[in-house]
């Protein structure tokens, strides 16, 4: 793919000046398209404003310069593992709740469709200034598009007592606002508005599109490889107050905020050190909160009323555990473990033996470590995605990439499908992930269907329906197609599952809404809830379940075996 191309109306102009409703600002003119980056949206969130919701910036006199990316937020960086795959660049500064505007025709009266993405990172990394990430083929292509940064990990997911929930999730509202009452000045429609996110960001996406204060603020939203999705609040609190403990200082927003930022950096990465989507382990998470989040975002989005009307594009890749296990060695490790790993796996997903010994049969040439992620994968991303597909048939699309990296191990991995819908593929740091030579006629089969989608709410292949058709993107030497249910019989296998559960085994990992005892808690990310703990999967000892302490050995021993990012 190549990350420079003909852009129409190619050509000098001046440096282009938009008025937002705190000031006026300057962007760049690159290659006929208009840039405007680290545009604040709202104050610092630093002070007396720490850890509380998003306040309006201080409004500026003359014209300031919007020439370069804001300061990120503050964040640890990768593990050297996951550092040769992900880029992550750091802004310093604290004037972190910016955004940055790609459009190709500033100015009011163009009335162009808007995307507004989130990016991934496990709320933890992650950044608008991720060239991977460079908005300027969607403004080519007619899309004024808009990226955000927000507050991450402990100063936007924190939980203290006081202080509202998800202070990173309502930096993400306050952006939408001042998109939705500034855009017609870049040239958007603020009528026209999708939201869109990859993995976490897909999550806060969807976190959005279910709460009650954006509704009205949007017409459409992609979920990239992230379900709509709800951490239980104890299980937060027990990340905040390992963090304390470390500290030595009291699980409150006061005490945090005397901390040196560094250290708390520190401290957090150390805490999460061990975690991963497939393992589960401390990690923080979006959280029911009643105001906000009044429940759990996929229930208000299957059952309830919100987002209504509203075009949904979905999807997942083909090997999203290879990200998570590949970097560090992991992968053979859980191969190595064999029934272990698959009784940590069904610790982590609260499932019977019966789900394992179905994915050996639908898998038959799998080792365990792919077992194991794609029973993981099936169960926190696919499954909440195609309940949401059924819930809007007739508005929603689903896809699937196949595409195999050509980096050694990595398949279809987690978030190699961002180089092509973005169509930044030529960018050293897309070949990170993909490697040299990936190919173009694919980021044009993406990057155009998410345009389209953007602009009409139709990417080009049929609805969701009873037959539930997937578009197929990188098979073999295939052109995109439409395959009929290809997840179907590994889907299948988690409803039976729920049939045959006991009461309360089959609630997975953060779907609860209610507070748990402080101090309570099972394994790291499994949750007790007193019913009996999952039977061992075929070959371990008959006629034995895993006890309590034993499961909390399984799946530490699991973690244990390569230390894991999130990403």
């Amino acid at each position: 793919m190549t990350a420079d191309r003909a852009t129409p109306g190619a050509g000098a102009r001046r440096d282009p000046v938009a008025t937002t409703p705190y000031g006026a600002v300057r962007g760049r003119c690159e290659g006929g398209i208009a840039v405007f980056r680290g545009i604040p949206y709202a104050a610092p969130p630093f002070g007396p404003r720490r850890f509380g919701p998003p306040r309006p910036p201080e409004p500026w006199d003359g014209v300031r310069d919007a020439g370069a990316f804001g300061p990120t937020a503050p964040k640890p960086p990768y593990s050297e593992a996951f550092a040769a795959y992900l880029s992550d660049p750091v802004v310093p500064g604290d004037d972190c709740l910016n955004l940055n505007v790609w459009t190709p025709e500033p100015g009011r009266g163009a009335r162009l469709p808007v995307l507004v993405w989130f990016h991934g990172g496990a709320l933890t990394r992650g950044s608008s200034a991720v060239p991977v990430y460079d908005g300027r083929h969607f403004a080519r292509d007619g899309v004024v598009f808009v990226s955000v940064n927000h507050r991450l990990g402990v100063e936007g997911y924190g939980l203290f007592p006081g202080v509202p929930a998800n202070p990173g999730l309502r930096d993400q509202l306050a952006a939408l606002r001042w998109v939705h009452e500034s855009i017609e000045a870049f040239g958007g429609d603020p009528s026209l508005i999708t939201l869109a996110g990859q993995s976490a960001g897909a999550i806060s996406a969807g976190a959005l599109i279910a709460a009650p204060q954006a509704q009205g603020l949007f017409r459409r939203a992609v979920l990239q490889s992230g379900p709509p999705e709800a951490f239980e609040r104890d299980k937060v609190r027990r990340m905040v107050r390992r963090m304390a403990n470390r500290l030595k200082v009291p699980a409150t927003a006061e005490a945090f905020a005397a901390v040196d930022r560094d250290l708390l950096l520190r401290t957090q990465a150390e805490i999460s050190r061990l975690s991963s989507p497939v393992l589960g382990g401390p990690a923080f998470g979006i959280v029911v909160d009643g105001d906000l989040v009044p429940r759990h975002p996929l229930d208000a989005l299957a059952d309830g009323d919100a987002a209504r009307g509203t075009d949904l594009l979905l999807g997942w890749t083909r090997d999203e555990y290879r990200l998570w296990l590949v970097p560090g060695g992991l992968l053979e490790r859980v191969d190595r473990l064999g029934a272990v790993a698959l009784a940590g796996a069904m610790a982590r997903c609260r499932c019977g033996p019966e789900v394992p010994r179905g994915y050996r049969a639908l898998y038959p040439g799998a080792g365990t470590a792919e077992t194991v992620g794609q029973m993981v994968t099936d169960h926190l991303l696919r499954l909440p995605l195609q309940r949401l597909a059924d819930a809007r048939p007739g508005s929603s699309y689903v896809y699937e990439f196949a595409w195999p990296s050509l980096r050694p191990g990595l398949g279809a991995c987690h978030a190699l499908e961002l180089g092509f819908v973005f169509d930044t593929g030529g960018l050293p740091e897309s070949a990170r992930l993909a490697g040299d030579g990936a190919p173009q006629d694919l980021a044009d089969a993406m990057h155009g269907a998410w345009v389209r989608f953007v602009a009409t709410g139709d990417p080009g292949w049929e609805p969701w329906d009873s037959t539930h058709p997937v578009r197929v993107f990188g098979e073999g030497d295939r052109t995109p197609y439409t395959e009929r249910g290809p997840r179907d019989r590994a889907l299948a296998l988690w409803s039976a599952d729920a049939r045959r559960a006991p009461e309360g085994r089959g609630e997975p990992e953060g779907r609860g809404e209610r507070e748990g005892p402080e101090g309570r808690g099972g394994p790291e990310g499994v949750r007790e809830t007193g019913t009996p703990p999952p039977p061992a999967p075929s070959g371990s000892r008959p006629g034995r379940t895993l006890r309590g302490p034993e499961l909390r050995a399984v799946v530490r021993r699991l973690r244990r075996t390569g230390g894991v990012g999130r990403d």
